[in-house]
């Protein structure tokens, strides 16, 4: 639009004097063009209506200030954060994770106050879990017929208005579970809708695969400062004064995304329902039946030593504060294989790594077998967590083959099965050190962990020749 403009002037100088040096024109037009485009821009604009296209490109080229960003462009996570939009989605997961960890520290105090009952408090953690089926399959199809924005705005206010009726003192035990269900309900819907607009901010190459890594190095992070935060907010106010605090942060969250990012149309044609047999239809495809697996199988195994961290400490009878180092340990690992991978290695690389990674993921728990002191087994817990960088090049083979139609459902259920299978892992876990020592337990997760990944291994191959896709992904 701008070379119109420029153009548009230059056909006031037609009638200027330049007009009886006709025969010349063609010679000069094409020699002081270079020269001195600027000062006679109106001359040799008007002697050749039909030459003036080629010359003026030219001058156009030196003149923009386009030299001025010379300096180094802004690479691997800092690209990320040079998006604006992104910047701003950023912030509010930030805002709305902590209240998240927030409001479930606060919650499980409230209801152990309320009811003395360990069941009705460890029910807090549990029913955090068991929704998402619900949210991740009936609800899926919103991430893709709504606007997203929309449905990150809204699904924010819900949560603030179940934390602030939460927060009300006259709000009974069965009320509280039930909100909390509730926040369950739309929190994979949160997510995957905020997964797919990801891919629109950044698009879906490795601004897409940085991003993702940077909002699962702020959820690790929050895991390790948000109850601490949450410990120390408790000592101040009580639990229902923490809550209130829950709520400000999801209503920051919702007015950062609403002021921050773009609104942009759903992504399905017409906006029409198709129900959960579109969601099942996600699941047909086998391609991405396989890499939906590999997001949420790995982490079933990945959660047992954590949910077994406080039968260990005792087996191996360490004190309670030793309990918080096994606690913080795979964490710990999870972000220093994100930021390694995310910092140092190209994308090739980080595709190449994703198979040997995820193969080694549940390996250094067979350590549990010769039952390792607290420094061993924090050890071991860290190398576990590292290798979960291999989720990197995942995400870019997942984004790469859902339909953009359907990016929303799927990554909502993908989200969805993640915090399911995290659920099915810590109960299964406790059920088998009903029947044998934590630490037979942590180790032959090891190796059942590893013979599963390797089946679903050799399945990811196979639908790679089938469909003659991304060949090189898993090769090497």
């Amino acid at each position: 639009m701008p070379t119109n403009d420029t153009r548009a002037p230059q056909a006031a100088p037609l009638p200027t004097p330049a007009s009886p040096p006709e025969p010349p024109a063609p010679e000069p037009a094409l020699e002081p063009s270079p020269a001195k485009p600027s000062p006679a821009a109106p001359v040799p604009a008007k002697p050749s209506p039909a030459k003036p296209s080629p010359a003026t490109p030219v001058p156009a080229k030196p003149s923009p200030a386009v030299p001025a960003p010379a300096g180094p462009a802004p690479t691997g996570y800092r690209a990320v954060f040079a998006v604006r939009e992104f910047r701003f989605v950023f912030a509010a997961h930030l805002c709305s994770l902590l209240g998240i960890v927030v409001s479930e520290l606060a919650l499980t105090v409230l209801v152990y106050d309320l009811t003395r009952s360990p069941l009705f408090s460890s029910l807090t953690f549990a029913l955090g879990f068991l929704p998402y089926v619900f949210g991740g399959t009936v609800l899926a199809g919103l991430a893709d017929r709504v606007p997203p924005r929309r449905v990150l705005v809204v699904c924010d206010l819900i949560c603030a208005g179940c934390v602030a009726v939460m927060a009300v003192p006259l709000t009974p035990v069965a009320a509280l579970l039930a909100l909390r269900c509730a926040i369950a309900v739309v929190s994979p819907v949160f997510q995957g809708t905020r997964m797919a607009t990801l891919a629109d901010i950044l698009g879906e190459g490795d601004l897409f695969v940085l991003g993702r890594s940077l909002l699962r190095i702020v959820s690790q992070s929050a895991l390790l400062a948000g109850f601490a935060v949450g410990g120390v907010l408790l000592t101040v106010v009580p639990p229902r004064g923490a809550l209130v605090v829950t709520t400000v942060t999801f209503l920051v969250s919702a007015l950062l995304l609403r002021l921050g990012t773009v609104r942009r149309p759903a992504r399905a044609a017409g906006g029409k329902r198709e129900g959960l047999r579109a969601t099942w239809g996600v699941l047909r495809d086998r391609r991405v039946r396989a890499l939906m697996l590999m997001f949420w199988v790995p982490p079933l195994f990945a959660v047992v030593p954590e949910a077994l961290a406080a039968p260990y400490a005792d087996e191996i009878g360490v004190s309670t504060a030793a309990l918080g180092l096994l606690m913080c340990a795979l964490p710990v690992g999870t972000i220093a294989g994100e930021l390694l991978a995310g910092s140092v290695l190209g994308p090739a690389v980080r595709s190449r790594i994703v198979v040997p990674l995820a193969v080694a993921g549940t390996l250094p728990f067979l350590l549990y077998a010769f039952t390792p002191g607290l420094a061993l087994a924090a050890v071991a817990l860290v190398l576990a967590g590292a290798t979960a960088a291999y989720t990197l090049g995942l995400d870019a083979w997942f984004v790469a083959a859902v339909p953009e139609e359907r990016r929303g459902r799927a990554m909502t259920l993908m989200s969805a099965g993640m915090m399911t299978a995290q659920g099915i892992g810590m109960a299964a876990a406790g059920l088998a050190a009903e029947f044998a020592a934590v630490h037979t337990v942590v180790a032959g997760t090891g190796i059942l962990g590893t013979l599963v990944v390797i089946v679903l291994v050799l399945e990811l191959r196979a639908t790679e020749r089938r469909d003659a896709a991304d060949r090189h992904m898993t090769s090497g």
